[in-house]
């Protein structure tokens, strides 16, 4: 009888461990998807915000520079995930204008819930979309952006005056998607540790910085040189200086 009992009060344990598994409920993975904002504060002298039409004194040279345009290329933005993966917008092309605002926003919209860990992006157009026609959007050469089929895109204008040029002004366009005068460039960030979590909140931010007075770093005074307007080597080191003033600032959520 006891044996029996026994028995009994062990397949009533065996029934109960198998219904408490049966009834464990895995957590289902959220999915969704939300818009996180590319900032781009502008920067003079470090510690001065980049204006538009005001003189500003470029510690590098010594020239004083008045700003009428500034703009450029940001495209084909990428997200990395924390499993190693990436997140690429699709058809991601913007020009930045500064007449809009000197810290402009790029909106990156359907970006799937998840960790992040770095951005990747590319300055200037890629090879690809300077060969491929007439285009829209931020590529259209209604925008003043555009040279020759040949030449492709300004990737950088820089224009305004300065009583340290000759001519009293000053006119960089900066463009060349191929050869050694080649000056797109992809840049990437790490957000140093501080993963970005899209979760649906709406107020997911990646802050960059960048100084627009870099571009004379090497090329020096509007004195010496005042106006391109065609690739080249010159074209090339004005970019290639300005692209590395970019650098990460932090991450907002």
């Amino acid at each position: 009888m006891k044996n029996i009992i026994t028995l009994g009060v062990s397949a009533l344990v065996l029934s109960i461990a198998v219904s408490c598994k049966k009834e464990k409920i895995e957590p289902t993975p959220v999915e969704g998807t939300d818009n996180v904002v590319l900032k781009i504060e502008h920067n003079w002298q470090d510690s001065l915000e980049f204006e538009l039409n005001t003189d500003l004194v470029n510690p590098l040279t010594g020239d004083t520079l008045n700003f009428a345009n500034f703009k450029y290329y940001v495209s084909n933005i990428r997200l990395k995930k924390a499993d190693g993966s990436w997140w690429t917008q699709p058809n991601s092309y913007f020009l930045l204008d500064l007449v809009n605002g000197t810290t402009p926003s790029i909106q990156l919209t359907g970006v799937p819930y998840g960790e992040y860990t770095d951005v990747e992006y590319v300055l200037g157009v890629d090879s690809t979309r300077n060969v491929s026609g007439a285009q829209d959007g931020a590529l259209s050469t209604d925008l003043g952006m555009f040279w020759t089929w040949n030449s492709g895109y300004i990737m950088v204008k820089a224009e305004g005056t300065s009583p340290n040029s000759g001519m009293g002004s000053f006119a960089f366009h900066l463009g060349g998607f191929s050869g050694a005068n080649n000056i797109v460039t992809k840049k990437t960030h790490n957000f140093v540790g501080n993963n970005l979590s899209v979760t649906g909140n709406g107020h997911c931010q990646i802050h960059l910085t960048a100084s627009p007075q870099t571009l004379w770093q090497t090329i020096g005074s509007v004195s010496n040189l005042s106006m391109i307007h065609m690739p080249g080597a010159d074209a090339k080191t004005m970019a290639d200086d300005f692209y590395n003033s970019f650098e990460f600032e932090y991450i907002h959520e």
